[in-house]
């Protein structure tokens, strides 16, 4: 074991990042995108006629088979600060003569950039599948749970009744604005870059944006209208996007972490032998997906905020800003990754305890619902008087222990403005003042965001 981070801890890795999204962010992976780059700037180059053509195939060919020598390669990238020239050298001595034309008219920052948007692009393609993912799961508990009554709360006090299938579908609706941002952001993200020392691809004269054009399409990025070494607006969306998931994927795990509190036993987490024990307590069922969801959501936020720092650079290139996208932009989305894993396991599984729901509905002896008799009797009482009938009901209620329901039977001015003692008792079940939850359901689920239809 030789990890000293959660990132790259043999214990916690896989708690904190999942082995698909590490691939993406490895150091022989980022090398291999480095590679990637610079071979389509020889292909590119040869296109346009800068470069031979069988000096590109050479490039090509060399950055394929090329055994990079990591221990040298990291000696020197501590040495020059970068990993790009160190890693020319190696491209150029494998590729032989053509070694000549390896990082023709091209700056390390092109390279390192390019190469990081390709990560990008693998990294978002994963992020959009597991969203899609945990939509399908939500949209099947929306679904399932549609007339599922249940307390709805506000400043943690139960306010009006509501469905189980409604809270899933606030869920799932803040899910399919995350596809629908994905899908969005893609082009302002996906861009290449190509630009030579100070941006103005003065390396190449007149040919320049026809070299970069030809640069980008080889690796199937869009050409960028103006160099952006220094504008990392594009960077710092894709991290931006990271902290709105997570923020969601949070707020799912707070929300299932209340539940789950004894006092409240409306839902439980799937259940695996050993999953969320306690080294003391026999009885303790610990919600863990749910907390490494909101662990991952505080700590992508700070990634975010020092994303949106590393923003201000100065001039053409700057002195340091660049350098915190190394850090906040691979633990970002391994953070976001082991969160959409926490999350399709904890919803796909979700042990919903009707039961307790309807219980917990009954704790307020029917006083949940005293706005739906206030408001059933305000036709006839009047909407002031009505809330002071009910008002004093309540308070009856509340100093006797007795329901509202029958309180309120015993108070002619509300049964004969609501029509009979039944009528009373109907408007005193939680179940019968849902106001339009089924219809809001209803309609996050008949309007699928684009591109998961």
């Amino acid at each position: 074991m030789t990890g000293s981070t959660v990132f790259d801890s043999a214990l916690f890795r896989d708690m904190f990042g999942t082995p698909e999204m590490r691939a993406v962010f490895t150091d022989e992976a980022l090398v291999s995108r480095y590679l990637e780059a610079e071979a389509a700037l020889a292909r590119a180059q040869a296109r346009a006629g800068i470069v031979p053509h069988e000096a590109a195939a050479a490039i090509d060919a060399a950055s394929r088979s090329v055994v990079i020598d990591y221990e040298k390669l990291r000696h020197e990238t501590e040495i020059v600060g970068y990993p790009i020239l160190p890693l020319v050298h190696q491209l150029a001595a494998a590729a032989g003569e053509a070694g000549r034309y390896v990082h023709w008219g091209a700056t390390t920052q092109d390279i390192m950039d390019t190469a990081n948007v390709l990560q990008i692009r693998d990294a978002l393609g994963i992020v959009d599948r597991d969203l899609k993912e945990v939509r399908t799961i939500l949209a099947d508990m929306a679904r399932k749970h549609r007339d599922t009554p249940m307390a709805g709360r506000t400043h943690l006090q139960q306010a009006l009744p509501i469905t189980f299938g409604y809270k899933a579908a606030v869920w799932l609706a803040s899910i399919d604005r995350h596809i629908e941002r994905v899908a969005e952001a893609l082009p302002r993200v996906l861009v290449g870059e190509f630009s030579g020392a100070a941006g103005t691809l003065a390396s190449l004269g007149e040919g320049g944006l026809d070299v970069q054009k030809l640069f980008c399409d080889e690796l199937g990025l869009a050409q960028p209208p103006i160099t952006w070494h220094v504008a990392r607006d594009g960077i710092a969306e894709a991290v931006t996007l990271l902290g709105l998931i997570t923020g969601t994927l949070g707020k799912i795990a707070t929300d299932v972490m209340l539940m789950s509190a004894t006092e409240f036993g409306e839902v439980s987490e799937p259940f695996v032998p050993g999953r969320g024990a306690s080294s003391t307590m026999p009885q303790k069922r610990n919600p863990i997906s749910s907390e490494l969801m909101l662990a991952a959501a505080k700590a992508v936020r700070q990634h975010v905020a020092t994303m949106l720092d590393g923003m201000i650079h100065d001039f053409e290139r700057a002195t340091g800003p660049w350098h915190l996208e190394w850090v906040a932009l691979p633990e970002s989305f391994l953070l976001t990754a082991s969160a959409l894993a926490n999350a399709k396991f904890m919803l796909a599984g979700l042990v919903v305890h009707e039961d307790r729901m309807r219980a917990n509905l009954g704790l307020t002896h029917g006083l949940i619902v005293a706005e739906a008799v206030m408001m059933a009797a305000a036709p006839r009482l009047g909407r002031q008087h009505a809330h002071d009938v009910v008002y004093d009901a309540c308070r009856k209620a509340i100093e006797s222990g007795g329901t509202l329901a029958a309180i309120l039977a015993d108070v002619p001015e509300v049964v004969d403005a609501l029509g009979g003692v039944d009528v009373v008792r109907r408007r005193c079940d939680p179940a019968n003042y849902l106001g339009l939850c089924g219809e809001m359901i209803d309609r996050v689920l008949g309007h699928p965001p684009t591109g998961a239809r």
